[in-house]
């Protein structure tokens, strides 16, 4: 198992009949979670004074209960800010566990561009919620182009209309790809909270399905791909999303704008039974027999203060050169 054991602003305190206690910061939150199916005692101390508890309704959905909890606030991982809210359906607009894979893409891009200076990457990243993956990878570019400029990463260019505007010297470039235009407008803001504003990051609000055909048709190609696919969901004329019909030719459509050199594939999945070895066999199938590299998947997790155990959250395929 990835576990993502480099937090000090989140932490999961401990777990019992259904639910997490997480600190997102200096705030505790108690949320659902079905992977919790034991019943563990709880220690007074620790599962009292809470800030937000969201309640799971029984007839599905559910609701939030507020104690004292700002409308919003920042947490960081390393050198990345993020600004979460409570919202829809428990989610506060983080995946912590997702920072295990923000590392390995990083240090993926980090050793990619040391091995070819004179090199510039592009990222794809689809499905991609309010961007920590995106922020991850432009940050390698960021951090890369300051040691490169003597600790500056940016520089001033002339636009069309002959304003000189900031913008980042990096060699690493993100395509961020979501349906919906709240989640990319989070993107943004996130971006900016992590010193990313004039990074090379191009935001797009749209079907990835549909984008990804488009790039296909406009011979735009990808050094890199993330996507982080929902369980079920349905397009802009209705299509259906069904994960374990659609992720295969999905990907196989995607590495269609992988260039001939390109640096990793990354696939993140919350479907509970789509196991790391469906992922392997897939990633095997469709990446590794074209490019080869090498193909790795597991589950990935949180570590757990009051136990000291793992609790999973998902799974991930990961394919690199």
């Amino acid at each position: 198992m990835w576990v993502a054991d480099g937090w000090k602003d989140y932490e999961v305190l401990d777990c019992s009949e259904g639910e997490k206690l997480e600190r997102w910061g200096k705030y505790k939150l108690l949320r659902p979670d079905p992977q919790v199916i034991w019943s563990t005692e709880k220690n007074k101390s620790l599962w009292g004074k809470l800030n937000a508890h969201y309640h799971r309704s029984a007839k599905g959905g559910g609701e939030w209960e507020f104690f004292d909890l700002p409308e919003q606030w920042e947490i960081s991982y390393k050198d990345l800010n993020f600004n979460l809210k409570p919202f829809s359906f428990k989610h506060t607009g983080l995946f912590p566990e997702q920072a295990v894979n923000w590392d390995w893409m990083r240090d993926k891009l980090t050793a990619a561009m040391e091995a070819e200076p004179e090199r510039s990457f592009k990222v794809l990243n689809l499905f991609a919620y309010t961007g920590g993956a995106t922020a991850a990878c432009a940050k390698a570019g960021a951090v890369e182009a300051a040691k490169r400029n003597g600790g500056a990463a940016g520089r001033r260019e002339t636009a069309a209309d002959g304003r000189t505007v900031p913008t980042m010297d990096s060699r690493i470039s993100v395509t961020h790809v979501d349906a919906s235009k709240g989640m990319v407008g989070w993107a943004k803001e996130n971006a900016v909270l992590s010193g990313l504003a004039e990074a090379p990051v191009r935001y797009i609000v749209d079907d990835c399905k549909k984008f990804v055909e488009r790039e296909i048709r406009r011979e735009s190609f990808y050094d890199a791909i993330i996507m982080d696919p929902p369980s079920y969901g349905r397009g802009p004329k209705g299509e259906i999303w069904k994960l374990e019909e659609s992720l295969y030719p999905f990907v196989e459509l995607c590495t269609k704008v992988l260039t001939k050199k390109p640096v990793f594939l990354l696939i993140n999945s919350y479907t509970t039974g789509l196991q790391p070895a469906v992922l392997s066999y897939m990633l095997n199938t469709l990446v590794a027999k074209h490019f080869g590299g090498t193909v790795r998947a597991e589950e990935i997790g949180l570590p757990v203060t009051a136990s000291g155990l793992v609790l999973p959250c998902g799974a991930s395929g990961r394919w690199e050169a």
